[in-house]
């Protein structure tokens, strides 16, 4: 018997050193050839990994900056880096710094405890992805914020926190790098990557419910009407499927305070010159 063990034993050790060798040989093989200016770039990085500047992390971005050409390094942009590593690199690979607008995550919702108030109670794992999956929510708005923050935990740079007073996720734009995990982790897509804006002025819409007015008021009370008084006040905003959405190119210190105070539900959010994007 403990012959057959010891042969059994030879026989795995055999099959094992055989595929060690078999995959040493195919690595070498097709072993591509390093760049020394990615590599020089490589250090310049945040080394986040996370993605947000479309490559396949940092390593992915490296050769992509090292290959470019002044047109396609142009399009090139780290966001968690931001414009200081993208001087750097510029610098260290002989092109101009491309010009990016700094830009900050937003939430498209405003269904706070108060304006939108539990109508019941949810017994579950605190997953905004499983809940979605589950019902409605607590408020009965189909599109608002689940509040269990899923948004919170899976933010890399600790830019996202639950809010005790309103229930609700905040952002703080000092801290976001617009990496995109938000975006990528909500469940209802309540997240975007806007322009923050001259001085960190904003203005957007702080809704996602595509309900009919009267319906959408009776799940919260700041929610979007599609009342048009908005595209009024500005052409560039249209008004579609009883939601309002106020594109980036509209100027915030032209119509924000008169857009956000001519709501009337208060679904308009205008940063003032706060730059906080939940207040």
């Amino acid at each position: 018997m403990s012959e057959l063990i010891m042969a059994n034993i030879i026989v795995l050790s055999l099959i094992a050193l055989a595929a060690a060798l078999i995959l040493y040989y195919t690595a070498q093989k097709f072993k591509t050839a390093g760049n020394p200016l990615a590599d020089e770039i490589m250090p310049l990085l945040p080394q986040a990994n996370c993605g947000a500047c479309g490559k396949a992390g940092c390593q992915d971005f490296a050769n992509a900056c090292a290959h470019a050409d002044e047109q396609s390094f142009a399009r090139l942009y780290c966001p968690v880096g931001g414009a200081k590593v993208m001087n750097e690199i510029a610098a260290r690979i002989g092109l101009a710094t491309p010009e990016h607008e700094p830009t900050v995550a937003v939430l498209h919702c405003n269904g706070t405890c108060e304006n939108a108030p539990d109508k019941v109670e949810y017994i579950g794992l605190q997953s905004c992805r499983l809940a979605n999956r589950a019902f409605v929510g607590k408020t009965g708005c189909p599109n608002g914020c689940l509040r269990l923050g899923d948004c919170v935990r899976n933010c890399p740079f600790n830019a996202i926190e639950m809010d005790p007073q309103t229930g609700l996720p905040k952002v703080n734009p000092d801290k976001c790098t617009s990496c995109g995990a938000c975006v990528r982790i909500c469940p209802r897509g309540l997240y975007e990557i806007r322009p923050r804006g001259k001085n960190g002025v904003m203005v957007y819409v702080a809704c996602s419910n595509k309900q009919k007015g009267a319906v959408a008021r009776k799940n919260c009370k700041a929610a979007c009407i599609g009342c048009m008084k908005c595209a009024k006040i500005c052409p560039e905003i249209c008004v579609d499927e009883n939601l309002s959405r106020i594109p980036p190119s509209v100027s915030a210190e032209l119509f924000g305070a008169e857009l956000a105070a001519g709501c009337p539900t208060g679904a308009i959010i205008y940063t003032g010159n706060k730059g906080d994007n939940n207040e």
